[in-house]
Parts: structure tokens; sequence; C-alpha cells
């Protein structure tokens, strides 16, 4: 059987997995990113653990079909350059020919791509959105994250930074972003944005729930805290979800009118809450999509991979998947 490597490259770790033909992560490992280096001793490390796990499974370098790398920022597959990576501070870095003489391997078979876009490939190989031709997929985490794969191949746009759903408006001259916009999904639809908004009504509301379990500590509240005490039949609390639902639906609504995908799949943190998000979410998603009267709909769905969604969709970029 054929392998492939996946490395999903972020702030924090460098995770690795051998992938093999079914896209079932056979052999998995990771080390600290360690961002403040540079990014030359990263790429170091990262070959490293690449070729420790490649020898655990019995194979040689040499045998590995192909290599992806999922890197966060604006990142250019046909010339192997990161152009910008914010939070590992890559800048025009030639990550495929560095990589290719760490691993001792042509560069031809490394492949690189944007974090988000190949997680969303992954989901739609190997995940929620399995089976389908055109997929969405966006992160709530720290921000908003956003991948669109459209008749099996990710959108990319003419450079390569397309799909960043995470910074379209959807409130005029609104919250700021960290992008320098005004009223982005991101700054309205992120966890942080979700933490945000609790906080507010945490300190407008304090007769709520939310202050007993957070123990009138505004610093211990945290993504989960509104649900967590909406479950619990707290009013503020419910006003806060369905505050932040309400966003999210704008959000999705506008990326369903312009895509109309088969499957949109929702990952990051947030998308925990399953059903307490899914459910409110789809009513009111159904409201306001333009085919909301056609018989095939978008159907939506929580992500399964969860932080595998990058290694196994760059593994399968790398494989020759798009």
């Amino acid at each position: 059987m054929k392998y492939s490597i996946g490395v999903d490259l972020g702030g924090t770790n460098i995770a690795v997995g051998i992938v093999n033909e079914n896209y079932e992560i056979v052999k998995k490992g990771s080390v600290p990113t360690l961002a403040q280096r540079g990014p030359e001793p990263i790429v170091h490390d990262m070959a490293e653990l690449c070729k420790k796990l490649v020898a655990e499974c019995g194979t040689t370098v040499e045998e590995i079909a192909g290599a992806g790398i999922a890197c966060p920022g604006t990142v250019n597959p046909v010339t192997g350059i990161v152009e910008y990576a914010n939070n590992i501070k890559f800048s025009d870095f030639p990550l495929v020919e560095l990589f290719s003489k760490e691993m001792g391997i042509p560069a031809e078979k490394v492949k690189i791509g944007n974090d988000a876009n190949l997680a969303a490939l992954g989901e739609a190989v190997a995940g929620a959105a399995k089976g389908s031709k055109s997929s969405v997929m966006i992160t709530l985490g720290t921000g908003v994250g956003g991948g669109v794969i459209l008749d099996g191949k990710m959108l990319l746009g003419c450079a390569f930074g397309g799909a960043e759903l995470g910074h379209t408006v959807i409130e005029m001259n609104g919250r700021p972003c960290s992008c320098g916009r005004k009223g982005c999904f991101e700054a309205y639809c992120s966890a942080t944005a979700l933490v945000k908004l609790t906080k507010e009504k945490f300190e407008s509301c304090t007769g709520s729930l939310m202050h007993e379990m957070c123990e009138n500590d505004i610093n211990r509240v945290g993504g989960k805290t509104a649900f967590a005490a909406m479950k619990k039949g707290d009013k503020a609390a419910t006003e806060v979800v369905d505050a932040y639902i309400s966003y999210l639906a704008c959000g999705v609504a506008n990326f369903i009118n312009v895509f109309q995908p088969e499957v949109f799949t929702i990952g990051g943190g947030v998308s925990s809450e399953g059903d307490n998000l899914l459910i409110p979410l789809r009513e009111k998603v159904a409201v306001e999509c333009y085919s909301k009267d056609n018989t095939l709909k978008t159907d939506l769905r929580v992500a399964t991979l969860g932080n595998d969604a990058g290694i196994i969709g760059a593994a399968a970029y790398a494989s020759g998947v798009n």
C-alpha cells in the first residue's frame, strides 16, 4: 500500500500523519513549532518528524507517494512559496524547496496549501462531506477559517488567497476585525467573538447563572459559558446564544447563496456544541437562504475529523486529489 505524508503546520504545534490510500492515518506525531525561531529550524523539525514516522511505518522516504503541507497564511502552490503567514512569521519563504532538501525527495513530490483549504479537502475526502462534489467548511476558533470545494476542486482564487470566508462583512461598520475591516463574519462568529458577546452580557446582567458558574469572575468566561448556562435555562445566556447563532446564520446563508454546496460543514471548538448549535442554526438558515424553496437543499453538518482534517487534506492533496 502506498503512503502519503500530511503535515499540519500550526503556530503552536507541527502535526504529521502518515496516511494510506483510504485516507486513514496509520501513524501520527507532533512537535512544538516554537515559531519565534524562524522558518529554517521549523522546517528541519518538520522533516525529522516525517522521516521518523515513515521509518516507524516500515517504509522509506523514497517510497512515499508524496508529502503535503497545510500552512496558515497566503500560500502559493505553484511556486511552493509561503508568501505571508503571520503567526509563524513566514514571508516569501520557499517552503517546498527547503522541505524537499531536508527530506531528500524531489520538489515535485511536495505540495503546499492553505491550512483551512486543506482541512476542507480533508472533510470532503474522508469526513462529514465525504461523497459530495461540492462543500464549504468553516472553522469557528480563535478566528474563522474557510475552505470551499467546488466540483471536487479547492477554490483558490487568482492569487491563491480565496475562500477567506471569515473576512466577509455581515454588519456594515460593525465590530473591528483583526484584518482591518469592520463587521467581518470573524468578528461576530469566532469563538473569540462568542466570548466577547458573553462578557458583555455578563457585565450587563448581574443576576445571570453565568456569574455563579464563573464565580463572579469575568476572566473565567469562556467559549462554553453561554451554552452551558443556556442548557440550564438561564435567560441571559439564552439571549447570548441566540444572538451568536443569528450572526452565524447570516454568514452561513450568504455562503450557501453564493456557492450552493451539497454539504456545509462546521468545525472548530464551537462546533462541539452539536445539536445545541446545529438545530437552531438550521432553522435560521432555512429562512434566510435564497434557495429555501428548492427541492435540493444544502445539508448543514458538524465536521468529523477534528484536528486530523488538515493532515488528511494535505496528504490527499499530495497524492493527487484536486
